[in-house]
């Protein structure tokens, strides 16, 4: 279960890797990117299949950054989430954020389960703009409907 604690405790992180961002410039996952970037985060790219994202060096592996991140944000699919939370156990990224909007998005049970069993904090499916501060309204709406239906971690 995830607590405001823990994604406080990432949102107080300076360096994160940003795990599976895409190499199409529209998608949310680059939004979300260059939202990171332009609040100050020292935010990595990780895509094997891109070179650079906005004019920032993109690494192949989790593994290859350096120095390395204190965090990493997947927004990856679930299959591909448990081989990235085995990458950062070996890169000793003690933070997780398995990004989910709708759907499964990056979480897996297996992979939550990997993250307890080796000491990685994570967390479990949560819209990171829903907890930025001064986020867009969309956020916000999406922020208050889940206060109200009681699933807003405390």
């Amino acid at each position: 279960m995830t607590s405001r604690k823990d994604i406080d405790d990432f949102l107080g992180l300076k360096r994160v890797a940003v795990v599976g961002v895409s190499r199409n410039p529209k998608d949310f996952s680059r939004s979300l990117f260059r939202e990171l970037r332009a609040r100050g985060y020292d935010a990595v790219p990780v895509n094997p299949a891109v070179s650079e994202v906005d004019g920032v060096r993109c690494f192949a592996r989790l593994g290859d950054v350096t120095p390395p991140a204190g965090g990493a944000l997947l927004m990856t699919s679930p299959s591909v989430t448990e081989e990235v939370v085995r990458e950062c156990a070996a890169a000793q990224v003690g933070m997780v954020w398995m990004y989910r909007a709708v759907g499964a998005g990056a979480v897996s049970a297996s992979a939550v389960a990997y993250c307890r069993e080796q000491g990685i904090r994570a967390i479990e499916g949560e819209c990171l703009f829903m907890f930025l501060p001064n986020t867009g309204l969309p956020h916000r709406i999406h922020g208050f409907v889940r206060k109200l239906f009681g699933k807003y971690p405390s």
